[in-house]
């Protein structure tokens, strides 16, 4: 039995790593560090490409930024998109 190998077939993933930081300018308190995981899956043959990518993978709680201690902005949850293109 011989083995088939899926040309054009790729994966990727992305680490992402941020550290505690200030929450505002007055430096009056700070926001924690978070680790998120990006990932995609893609198919590419020719002129033709399909991928899904999915944006923080494990659905971790994060705070993206803030401008003070009432306006902090949390981060995306688990995000799946999916795309289809075609190269002209």
């Amino acid at each position: 039995m011989s083995e088939r190998t899926v040309k054009g077939l790729g994966f990727g993933v992305g680490l992402f790593y941020v550290g505690e930081r200030q929450g505002d300018l007055a430096n009056t308190f700070e926001l924690p560090s978070y680790f998120r995981t990006d990932a995609t899956i893609f198919y590419k043959r020719d002129r033709f490409r399909a991928a899904i990518n999915f944006k923080n993978l494990f659905d971790v709680d994060y705070f993206e930024s803030a401008s003070n201690r009432v306006n902090v902005f949390p981060g995306e949850p688990l995000v799946v998109q999916g795309t289809v293109s075609w190269q002209f």
